[in-house]
């Protein structure tokens, strides 16, 4: 006799199904979200996200993505207000806990907000072990508020946790961004010191000869590096040549790297570039409006600077200005491009009083003419 499986049963059988579909959808959306923020597509990252925390998914996790997605697209409020959403989950782990307020940190020093950035740090150090990322946090702050010693003393230590190219990169920008870049370049001297292992190496050593000026060296290293197949080496020596005043090689240089890597952002920066130094500005712009759909975000504000710098050498300062105010609604914190807008504002007012007084002038001849002619028919 065949037994029956009762309705009931059925549909248990169903809800279960469905919710087991669910969850594989909720995942999967938040797999797509941690992909885009991978590969710098923020946007669409900081939507799959917040889908991810309205669904309860990895919910420390998904308020961590939008806040790296805020932070990439310089929403620095809305990134501090992820990274705490984050923090404030139950059942973080300390391992994670401590990337988010790191995290935190980094949006807080964009966003100016160097209390709320130093108290964080100080949780940092009591509650947590502090590696070289920690320590270069905490003198970024320091620097930030003017306490050059403090600085000093975490750099320091956080070169002695990874005496690396890379950190000494890191500090001598921290350096180069209060103007005080021979405060940092002994970081890049110490670096030099090491012998190179790799094409990686000998690219570091390139830029931080690229930094220094001493564009000699970086050619030499840089050249090294390409012969041992790093291709982002050929963009820094584009920049070496550009620096150098030669045009043609560092053209060449970002032909070679277009060439290797395909279509990139970078490639049709420096090409931008290449233009500008020659006054060729509808090529430059042609080049930018080429590589800003290829482009991260990171390379999206070089590529709308230079776009501004474009208008504006062609003497164009009313879509120069345009464009800088677009920046800035992007990127409101880069005081250059404000100063860029108050310089242009200026001028476009000078054309404006200039076009006016043309007009009335012209007016006024015209005024003239016509007495002038019927003074003859009279």
């Amino acid at each position: 006799m065949k037994k029956k499986t009762t309705p009931w049963i059925l549909a248990v059988l169903g809800c279960i199904a469905m919710l087991s579909g669910c969850q594989g959808e909720k995942q999967k959306i938040y797999e797509q979200a941690e992909q885009n923020l991978e590969q710098g597509s923020y946007e669409a990252a900081l939507s799959g996200y917040e889908t991810s925390a309205a669904n309860g998914v990895h919910l420390p996790q998904s308020y961590r993505g939008m806040g790296i997605a805020s932070l990439r697209m310089g929403d620095y409020e809305g990134a501090i207000e992820s990274f705490t959403n984050a923090l404030n989950c139950e059942k973080v782990s300390k391992s994670l806990a401590k990337d988010i307020l790191s995290y935190r940190i980094t949006a807080e020093i964009r966003a100016q907000q160097y209390e709320n950035a130093m108290a964080d740090c100080q949780t940092l150090a009591q509650d947590y072990s502090m590696d070289a990322d920690g320590y270069y946090l905490a003198g970024t702050v320091a620097l930030a508020m003017d306490s050059y010693d403090e600085a000093m003393t975490n750099f320091d230590e956080a070169y002695v946790e990874e005496p690396t190219y890379d950190m000494a990169l890191q500090i001598y920008q921290a350096y180069l961004e209060r103007d005080m870049e021979a405060d940092g370049t002994r970081y890049l001297e110490a670096a030099l010191e090491t012998e190179p292992k790799d094409a990686g190496d000998y690219c570091d050593r390139g830029r931080a000869y690229y930094y220094m000026q001493d564009y000699s060296n970086a050619q030499k290293e840089l050249i090294e590096a390409v012969n041992n197949d790093s291709t982002e080496a050929l963009l820094i020596l584009g920049m070496v040549y550009l620096a150098s005043d030669d045009i043609s090689n560092a053209r060449a240089m970002y032909q070679e790297y277009t060439a290797a890597e395909g279509e990139s952002a970078g490639g049709y920066n420096g090409l931008a570039l290449c233009d500008i130094a020659e006054e060729n500005y509808d090529a430059a712009l042609t080049n930018i409006s080429t590589g800003l759909p290829l482009a991260s975000e990171e390379e999206r504000q070089d590529l709308l600077f230079n776009e501004i710098v474009a208008y504006e050498r062609k003497l164009d300062f009313s879509k120069a200005q345009e464009k800088a105010e677009e920046y800035l609604e992007l990127y409101p914190d880069d005081e250059s491009v404000q100063k860029e807008l108050a310089f242009l504002k200026t001028r476009t007012s000078t054309q404006e009083n200039t076009a006016a007084e043309s007009e009335v002038s012209s007016q006024d001849g015209a005024a003239l003419d016509n007495t002038d002619t019927e003074g003859t028919v009279q």
